[in-house]
């Protein structure tokens, strides 16, 4: 049993026993290769969420009308980035045992391996859906095997091949791109493909991870490593929906949000009403 967090996400306030979704937040950004103040994503997505109202008009639906618990933020070592990857694994076994969806606020990417061990441990032929700007196939960085620019070749270890589908791919070392040619799917420079990809995975398990730097720096600006050339929202929506009619996902995360990097907070606006929509098609 988790207690609920002071501060929630807009709406997010259900009682635990009857929460479908449990939002965790992940305040970790250790292993940033270049920009680093992804750790206060978390936090500035629950902070900035009531700027937004309730109700979707794209989807017509309400988080009123939802059953959504926020548990709030873990408490993680920052000089340890196991330690931290433990925390949160532990919190989302929590989760996956008692029933419910776990959903992940980030921090760096590199998050989602802690939520992904957990969730294979349940659900064994889970497959993972990746939004992003960058492969994240490395084998390690800078001597490192634990960092957000390997996260994807680590849940490769524990998935293998043919079970991770990658979209919106633009930026990785050519060693990445060789290599995952005959590992994992990826789609390249947009979301071409989703509908096709999640037929072939229809009823299977789905973790859906998304780096939210797949959006391109125009329209988003407050991440740690922009690359030019990404989708905007209204092709991130549309995907959205599409995975919450389409999709049996188990599980999901956003991440890569740097408040602090847009000083204007138009990025954390738009990654709380990501959230939002990614919230309702899932409910």
């Amino acid at each position: 049993m988790l207690n609920k967090n002071v501060e929630t996400f807009l709406a997010c306030d259900s009682p635990y026993k009857n929460a479908k979704v449990v939002l965790y937040g992940a305040p970790f950004d250790s292993t940033t290769s270049f920009r680093p103040g992804a750790r206060f994503g978390s936090s500035a997505i629950r902070h900035e969420s009531f700027g937004l109202e309730t109700y979707s008009p794209y989807q017509e639906k309400d988080l009123l009308d939802c059953s959504v618990f926020d548990s709030g933020d873990l408490e993680l070592c920052f000089g340890d980035p196991e330690l931290a990857l433990g925390g949160i694994e532990n919190r989302a076994k929590i989760i996956l045992e008692d029933g419910k969806l776990p959903f992940l606020l980030g921090g760096e990417h590199l998050v989602t391996l802690g939520a992904i061990r957990a969730v294979a441990q349940k659900y064994p032929d889970v497959c993972m859906v990746h939004f992003d700007a960058h492969t994240d196939l490395r084998d390690d960085y800078l001597g490192s095997k634990l960092s957000h620019a390997c996260v994807l070749r680590r849940c490769w270890e524990i998935l293998g091949n043919n079970r991770i589908f990658q979209f919106g791919i633009r930026s990785g070392d050519r060693s990445e791109f060789l290599w995952g040619a005959s590992h994992v799917e990826t789609h390249k420079f947009n979301l071409d493909g989703l509908k096709e990809t999640l037929q072939q995975l229809k009823g299977r398990p789905i973790y859906f991870t998304l780096d939210l730097d797949v959006l391109d720096p125009a329209c988003f600006p407050g991440t740690g490593t922009p690359e030019a050339g990404g989708i905007f929202f209204p092709e991130l929506l549309h995907a959205i929906e599409e995975i919450g009619q389409d999709a049996n996902v188990v599980a999901c995360d956003v991440n890569e949000l740097c408040p602090s990097l847009d000083q204007s907070g138009a990025s954390t606006a738009l990654a709380c009403k990501i959230v939002r929509e990614l919230l309702l098609a899932l409910s």
